[in-house]
């Protein structure tokens, strides 16, 4: 776990920085056999994967409710998400907490890879030809070219539907109840 230390030492002092510090900064992780990336100024913290509460009557991939330091987060299976097969969790298996709409929710992702910066023209639109059959295109809004890899960049705010909203809204009524 000592990369993801100095990953996290990583992002703390990006997020201590300013904004325009941030500008191209992505977190990197992996699901499945791909490389996705998050734009740093949505990630809080990254931490390791602790006991979830289920909730009933929830999509799937919505694996339950997580208590961190006194706030209660929604945190969601990115590759549940992604329509992807799921994982067995294992101690590699960590949970990227992000800020999406004012409201705090988890990813669980199988690994987190690195911080990486990603000049702007070296991101392309997402290719529309012959991957309609592809449930993550909606959530990525660019690929990102990193060396001779790719990353896929995903829009945060595209991975909650309204329905799902509702319970991150409802986790973030009870923090404020709890003040």
């Amino acid at each position: 776990m000592e990369n993801m230390s100095e990953l996290k030492r990583q992002v703390d002092e990006d997020n201590a920085g300013e904004r325009d510090t941030q500008k191209g900064k992505y977190m990197t992780f992996k699901s499945g056999n791909e490389y996705f990336g998050l734009e740093i100024q949505y990630v809080n913290e990254i931490i390791q994967l602790q006991a979830i509460t289920a909730i009933p009557e929830t999509e799937d991939y919505i694996k339950g409710l997580i208590n961190l330091r006194g706030k209660v987060i929604p945190v969601v299976d990115v590759r549940l998400r992604f329509k992807q097969e799921p994982f067995e969790y294992n101690d590699r298996t960590c949970i990227i907490v992000i800020n999406i709409k004012s409201m705090m929710v988890g990813l669980i992702v199988e690994k987190i890879a690195e911080v990486v910066e990603i000049k702007e023209d070296n991101i392309l639109p997402p290719p529309s030809v012959g991957r309609t059959d592809k449930v993550q295109n909606k959530y990525v809004y660019g690929i990102g070219k990193v060396g001779d890899t790719v990353k896929l960049l995903l829009d945060p705010d595209k991975l909650l539907n309204d329905q799902d909203l509702t319970v991150v809204e409802q986790a973030n009524e009870m923090n404020v109840e709890e003040e």
